[in-house]
């Protein structure tokens, strides 16, 4: 009640000045109605402190997000609904929903009085330019009596969380040089070679036919055996992202890394679309196999909050990726590397495994001038021959680049990589000595 009392409008402490005005009036001119009206303006506003009081505990909310991840860019509805858990119908409530800044201002909603028992929603829209995980809430209604004589607020504690991921661009479908190279049952024997009795074998996995289960195996070994021999072809592909903070240039959502980050979520969605299972390796922060459809969604959690990582070189990356060496492709988005670096890559080339890189031109995120544009171009062109020079392809990204008209260049021949090489060694003869 003492909490009520302080919750009184401007029109409730008005009430009582008056109600005390007219009680010094009535003891003065010794008028009994007067007397009344001062005492029912002094009992009005403790009626409505006390009402309002009461039904504060007597409401329940609850919040839903449609949907709760999106990508950058995507809006989100949020839908609160409220219900009157109490016997005493309510006044006008507003409702504020806490936001952080990148989802906009806080959303105030008026939301007309409920009924004993009744329930009712109101919806907002949020939208977020950038990405991340956000908090959305706590909820915070007013709520005020029907004369408007008293307001208290009351706090929800209850938030939820908008996770908005990267942008995810469909990519056209491109015959990549070593996509069958990979690791798994595949690589067992072949009966037609060895024989019936020498077939490898593996235990039985849900989902496995029954007709590929070896019995003679079974019989041994007393558990369900399968043939290896027989299990499809398993793709395999590495996703590298390099978060380092000082091999990516620009701020906010149009930043080289904003770029790269959408670009690794691009590539490791559509390689899973074609089949393929996709581990993604950060410098420490992330290495996630993405095998299925859960896969896919804590990889987007994870990408949408991966932050610009105080690693000075691509080493932590590089030691990383080589942990767990499934085969298989490498595609990597690289921001601005050192000849140093472009050596330390050369170690992720095994035997039989393609490597693509795409290399962003960061200073494209800056306004050099002419000379400095000049510089930072060759210092580019270095970098590419290096890594043509170590067995990689190389597919250069400048600022505006759009991922699927380069993704082509990922799955050219031979060929056109090194005409590509060679118009690199065209424009810096210096480099002639590096062959």
């Amino acid at each position: 009640m003492r909490e009520a009392l302080g919750g009184l409008t401007t029109r409730g402490r008005a009430f009582f000045a008056a109600a005390a005005a007219a009680a010094i009036a009535a003891l003065i001119l010794g008028e009994r109605d007067l007397l009344r009206v001062a005492v029912l303006l002094a009992v009005l506003p403790l009626l409505a402190a006390a009402y309002v009081g009461r039904s504060r505990y007597k409401l329940s909310c609850t919040r839903a997000l449609e949907p709760h991840r999106v990508p950058v860019g995507s809006a989100s509805r949020v839908v609160l609904r409220l219900s009157n858990m109490s016997r005493l119908p309510t006044g006008t409530l507003l409702l504020e929903d806490r936001l952080p800044y990148a989802l906009g201002s806080r959303p105030r909603l008026v939301l007309e009085r409920l009924g004993a028992g009744q329930a009712s929603s109101v919806a907002y829209t949020v939208r977020a330019d950038a990405r991340g995980r956000y908090e959305v809430g706590p909820l915070s209604i007013r709520m005020t009596d029907p004369f408007g004589l008293c307001e208290l607020t009351r706090a929800f504690p209850s938030t939820d969380h908008l996770v908005v991921i990267p942008q995810v661009v469909p990519l056209p479908s491109v015959r990549l040089a070593g996509e069958f190279a990979g690791s798994g049952d595949s690589r067992a024997r072949s009966v037609s070679v060895h024989g019936e009795d020498d077939a490898a074998t593996r235990e039985y996995r849900h989902g496995d036919d029954l007709r590929r289960v070896h019995w003679r195996s079974t019989a041994r070994v007393g558990e369900l055996m399968v043939r290896r021999e027989e299990q499809p072809w398993e793709s395999r592909a590495t996703v590298l992202l390099d978060t380092r903070a000082n091999a990516h240039r620009g701020e906010g959502p149009t930043a080289s890394f904003e770029w790269a980050v959408s670009a690794a979520a691009s590539i490791a969605m559509h390689l899973r679309e074609a089949g393929y299972r996709v581990r993604l390796v950060s410098d420490g922060s992330i290495d996630i196999d993405v095998t299925d459809a859960a896969g896919e969604a804590h990889m987007m959690d994870r990408l949408a909050e991966v932050k610009l990582s105080k690693a000075s070189g691509v080493a932590p990356l590089v030691q990383h990726a080589r942990r767990r060496a499934d085969g298989g492709l490498i595609l990597a988005v690289f921001g601005q590397l050192s000849d140093v670096e472009v050596q330390m890559l050369a170690g992720l080339r095994g035997s039989g495994t393609t490597c693509v890189g795409f290399l962003l031109d960061t200073s494209t995120w800056l306004n050099l001038t002419p000379e400095a544009r000049a510089e930072a171009d060759q210092a580019r062109s270095a970098t590419a021959l290096g890594m043509l020079h170590t067995g990689w392809r190389v597919v250069g990204a400048e600022h505006g680049s759009k991922l699927p008209a380069l993704w082509p260049a990922a799955g050219r021949g031979s060929a056109g990589f090194a005409w590509r090489a060679a118009l690199a060694e065209t424009a810096l003869p210096t480099t002639g000595g590096r062959r």
